[in-house]
């Protein structure tokens, strides 16, 4: 007898069709309690694994998700990926995981990776270089659902997970507000990315609003190295700002490196405030840094649902969105 238990081995043992013993298998009305059973103790007793090839081939796609992420690195990104593969796991669904390095070329070539592999469905979250998305569309022309998550394209004509982005960056705003801060330096991510556009236009708006509102001070940045310098000039400079607002925990940890190498005491000489993934990053520092929560694994359990919904229904393209919230830490 072959290693490898197929569906055609049980079939000639219990001498009926392969198709009766697949519908067995799979508790078709059409087919008689008895040949159930008789199917499924042959093939529990001959310890028979369905092969995922054939399914994949049989129902056009595969119980596998395909999720491409600039790095896995970044805590943010661990959480979301970690939320995903746990809930994937619970509906049988398995996942690769390819990262980009935040460059176009690759994710191109990944995005064509999982066309050929025909995965169930895709999670994306583009690199600051994504222009064209013609490979994106060409999945789901072929029926593969493309979930956009954190970065994600500016067009509705797609789906869309984020964080409320407008709303965390007013929390934070607000909050400087309230503090009455004279100089704020707000320090923001790639201008091209959608998310930082949307932080940045609500950021700015609160100050706006306010008629005797603190002078602000508006950097972007994309490298660690250059985000510490930028932060320790203005620092130094004579109009030093009194509050530095850090639009993720990677610019946070550059802003209190810079803070640390030039000796200032938060929050008495300059206060910190960011947007944040998690409590991870803004308790590692003493005193505590107040920042707004954008729970990563809450976006990832959101961004499976919605994939589940298209997997399921021919459903219109959504956006949808994780909540932000304020918490308080002594560095405000």
């Amino acid at each position: 007898m072959s290693d490898v238990i197929t569906l055609k081995k049980i079939s000639q043992l219990l001498n009926i069709s392969i198709s009766t013993a697949s519908r067995a298998l799979k508790d078709h009305p059409d087919i008689a309690d008895a040949t159930k059973q008789k199917v499924k103790e042959l093939a529990e007793m001959l310890d028979y694994e369905p092969n995922p090839f054939a399914i994949q081939l049989s129902t056009s796609h595969s119980k596998i998700f395909g999720l491409i992420v600039p790095e896995v690195s970044n805590l943010f990104y661990t959480s979301f990926i970690d939320a995903v593969e746990n809930e994937s796991r619970k509906i049988g669904y398995t996942l690769i995981i390819l990262k980009t390095d935040d460059d176009p070329e690759i994710e191109a070539n990944h995005i064509r990776y999982c066309k050929k592999q025909r995965v169930a469905g895709l999670f994306a979250c583009i690199t600051p270089g994504t222009s064209n998305f013609e490979l994106f569309q060409s999945l789901s022309k072929s029926g593969i659902p493309v979930i956009f998550f954190d970065r994600v394209p500016d067009s509705n004509s797609c789906n869309r997970i984020c964080f409320a982005d407008e709303a965390a960056a007013t929390i934070a705003a607000e909050a400087i507000i309230k503090k009455n801060k004279k100089r704020v330096l707000a320090i923001f991510a790639e201008p091209s990315l959608s998310i930082t556009q949307k932080r940045l236009k609500a950021f700015q708006k609160v100050f706006q609003q306010q008629k005797n509102a603190p002078k602000l001070l508006i950097y972007n940045t994309n490298h660690y190295e250059n985000t510490k310098e930028v932060i320790k000039q203005k620092l130094l400079n004579g109009e030093r700002p009194d509050t530095i607002f850090c639009m993720t925990d990677v610019i946070l940890n550059s802003t209190m490196k810079a803070v640390q190498e030039l000796g200032l005491k938060i929050p008495e000489e300059v206060a910190v405030i960011t947007i944040s993934n998690s409590d991870f990053f803004p308790k590692l520092y003493t005193p505590e840094i107040t920042y707004v929560e954008t729970s990563g694994y809450k976006l990832g359990v959101l961004a499976l649902s919605a994939m589940m919904t298209c997997v399921n229904d021919d459903v219109p393209y959504q956006e949808l969105y994780v909540d932000s919230y304020l918490v308080e830490g002594q560095s405000l």
